[in-house]
């Protein structure tokens, strides 16, 4: 089993490190082009013409399914990359978990790129999922390319800026972009007020590695053997994961898969 993965830069890690958990023995390719990230600044023709470039790359390594982890490509560039790879390999999107989020009451925060906050993709989620929850939409300029770059001093004060204008009564916090999942629990301590229950915060990696082996009617197996093979693809050309990766968990994980040869 193979399943490909791809973003803009290392978001892709969380959902990456998902499948690997789901699926031990699954054969994983991170196909990216961190180059031009992040890419929410860009035109809709830049977004999609850059992630066709990327899942090509990694189409060509004959996956069983390509994941799309990454809510900038999911939003702009989806139905272009499903018309060009499916039947053959099937797309699975990443969506915002504001579902599972209303579910449980509010009050709700969807942190996510300036890009997407506001637009008309969020706010139909947001009506459609949860029209009797208050929730408010808190955009976190530079918070992804932070975490990109392993900047640990933009990360913390992009996310401090964040907290400030995040209510203090929420109780669940949609992570509204890939990348950050990765500093998931930085998020939780600026947020966790002691006065108050435990926050939840709602990610996307684990429901869509889920999402990818329902697709190519696989069951999740933590057991197996982990007899799998990472190839990393960037901008097309297989290399290594950047140093930045092996400062989250989720990328020590996938650096100690073998890598393919």
């Amino acid at each position: 089993m193979k399943i490909a993965l791809m973003d803009s830069g290392i978001g892709l890690l969380a959902a990456a490190a998902a499948v690997r958990r789901l699926r031990p023995d699954a054969d994983l390719v991170l196909s990216s082009d961190p180059g031009s990230m992040p890419w929410g600044p860009r035109t809709p023709k830049d977004v999609t013409a850059r992630a066709l470039a990327v899942a090509e790359a990694a189409a060509l390594h004959r996956p069983a399914a390509l994941i799309v982890a990454c809510n900038t490509a999911s939003v702009r560039a989806l139905p272009a990359l499903r018309a060009r790879l499916e039947p053959d390999v099937p797309v699975i999107g990443t969506v915002p978990a504001i579902k599972p989020a209303a579910a449980g009451g509010g009050p709700v925060a969807i942190w996510a790129t300036p890009a997407t906050t506001g637009s008309p993709y969020q706010r139909g989620l947001i009506e459609e999922f949860a029209g009797d929850v208050e929730v408010t939409e808190v955009a976190c300029p530079g918070l992804a390319d932070a975490v990109e770059h392993a900047d640990e001093a933009a990360v913390d004060a992009a996310i401090a800026a964040a907290a400030a204008r995040t209510p203090e009564d929420v109780r669940a916090v949609v992570l509204g972009c890939t990348h950050y999942e990765l500093v998931a629990e930085r998020i939780r301590a600026a947020l966790q007020r002691p006065d108050l229950p435990p926050l939840v915060l709602h990610g996307s990696a684990g429901a869509v590695a889920a999402q990818a082996l329902r697709r190519i009617g696989a069951r999740p197996e933590p057991t197996a053997p982990a007899r799998s093979t990472v190839t990393v693809l960037l901008s097309g050309q297989e290399g290594a994961l950047p140093a930045t990766a092996l400062t989250y968990e989720e990328g020590r994980i996938l650096a100690a898969v073998s890598p393919a040869h």
